[in-house]
């Protein structure tokens, strides 16, 4: 088994995040994600201090997918600037790391 990631996506509309989900679902670009369904982000945006409610989206791929991850959320994600960061899995369950790896296409 390879690399796997946790890639974590905020996004204010919570219809636009079962899509984005559902899509990286389908094309196997993630194994799972979990919307978290309110989050309260500060943040600075364009010289100024925002505050905004958002919903993060935590996916769970391999390693190898990010790029065509990114790229996806990128094209689906209403946000000029959003939010894409990935975390290396350091352990694991390893059926869980397995499910993830059957469940995402190869790169």
């Amino acid at each position: 088994m390879g690399r796997y990631i946790v890639c974590l996506v905020t996004i204010d509309d919570p219809e636009k995040a079962s899509q984005i989900a559902r899509l990286l679902v389908e094309k196997k670009l993630v194994a799972c994600v979990n919307i978290i369904p309110e989050i309260l982000s500060i943040y600075h945006w364009k010289e100024q201090v925002c505050e905004d409610t958002e919903r993060l989206m935590i996916m769970k791929t391999r390693a190898e997918l990010f790029p065509a991850l990114e790229k996806a959320v990128k094209e689906l994600h209403p946000y000029e600037v959003p939010e894409i960061i990935a975390f290396n899995i350091e352990a694991g369950q390893a059926d869980y790391l397995r499910w993830i790896n059957d469940c995402t296409t190869s790169a």
